[in-house]
């Protein structure tokens, strides 16, 4: 029978993949948003450039002329922006109601009659995301300064255009890109890399900074948090370093080496896929009577850590289920039939689900976790 730290940080591995999978659908969402504004801004240009004859060209003119090019960037950035902030309000709030389900079904009944779990509401989630600042910045200056910068690639892309003699129509096409290639060949293309990078790392901050709310909430009955990495050849030295490293609930000092938290696992760097879960105290430290369990009980509460596990060690101890919904029908079976190195392991499936996908999967890995 597993203990109850095994469940958690089973359960927070396999949540976290699927967190993986969430990030893909809104990435894809918030950059056709973005894209839906760029036919504008061509055609903006375009009349823009047509009024600054060659002959003509001063860096104070084309400023002047950009007038409506910058509102159409403006505006297009507070519509992304208030889309993920949507999705990042709800995120929060399942957050919360996860890690509380979680660990209602993972504490044996007893240790619950006298530590209930303590719930954390979807706004004070939300307003801790936002209020805690993630690479340097708040989440909202972070649009600010995209927009800021894909208009200074715009007005640089032009200054070169006239001094390499350029007509407007190719001027623009270096700007958007070409339909050919799928406008991934233009100068806008790095601001669409770039907010992706927002948009994955708000999603990592934002599901950290509520588990942090829900330990917090429920200190009384953690006693630290557990960083976990996803081991493959893409793992940062940050998080590689501190995988399975142990820190103190809420203040995450160090317990047993000197390697600090920083921002945390989700929040270290960009694009982080790390995680953490929380490690309860056992029932002895709770102070619980000998005599209030049955002995499954206290076994499954004493307070041990799982042993070091890579992610291929956690995969393979899964359900075929499970195994299916991280890798895929085609790929899980290339794995069963041992035609699928480890290294293949980590390879992107392309799958992205919505919340309420999310939702659908949680709800039958607690089923499976009650039975």
């Amino acid at each position: 029978m597993p203990t109850v730290n095994q469940v958690l940080e089973d359960e927070q591995i396999a949540h976290a993949v699927n967190l993986e999978k969430y990030k893909v659908g809104v990435v894809r969402r918030i950059i056709a948003l973005l894209n839906r504004s760029d036919a504008d801004l061509s055609a903006a240009l375009t009349a823009a450039l047509d009024r600054l004859p060659a002959e003509s060209f001063t860096v104070e003119r084309l400023e002047a002329l950009l007038a409506e090019v910058r509102m159409i960037n403006m505006q297009a950035y507070a519509s992304v922006a208030q889309e993920l902030q949507k999705d990042l309000r709800e995120l929060a709030g399942y957050e919360t109601s996860w890690q509380q389900e979680l660990f209602k079904r993972a504490l044996p009944e007893p240790a619950q009659v006298h530590f209930p779990i303590a719930s954390v509401s979807a706004e004070q989630a939300y307003a801790a995301a936002l209020s805690r600042p993630f690479q340097g910045r708040l989440l909202k200056d972070w649009g600010t300064e995209i927009a800021a910068d894909r208009m200074v690639k715009v007005r640089n892309a032009i200054r070169t255009g006239y001094l390499e003699g350029k007509t407007t129509d190719q001027i623009i096409r270096s700007i958007r890109g070409t339909r050919a290639a799928g406008y991934a060949d233009g100068f806008l293309e790095r601001p669409r890399k770039d907010l992706a990078a927002v948009v994955r790392t708000a999603v990592s901050h934002t599901a950290a900074t509520a588990r942090d709310e829900f330990n917090k909430a429920n200190e009384d009955i953690i006693k630290a948090d557990k960083w976990v990495s996803t081991l493959d050849s893409k793992t940062s030295p940050q998080c590689r370093i501190r995988d399975q490293l142990q820190y103190t609930a809420v203040t995450h000092k160090p317990i047993g080496h000197k390697v600090p938290w920083l921002q945390g696992p989700g929040k270290i760097h960009w694009c982080c896929r790390s995680t953490s879960s929380a490690v309860t105290k056992s029932w002895k430290e709770l102070g619980m009577n000998i005599d209030e369990m049955t002995p499954s009980q206290r076994a499954s509460m004493d307070g041990q850590v799982p042993a070091d596990t890579t992610y291929s060690e956690w995969l393979n101890r899964q359900s075929d289920a499970r195994k299916i919904e991280v890798l895929g029908p085609a790929r899980y079976q290339l794995l069963k039939d041992g035609k699928l190195d480890l290294e293949d392991f980590y390879t992107p499936t392309g799958e992205w689900m919505t919340l309420d996908q999310m939702r659908e999967r949680d709800a039958a890995a607690f089923a499976k976790i009650a039975a």
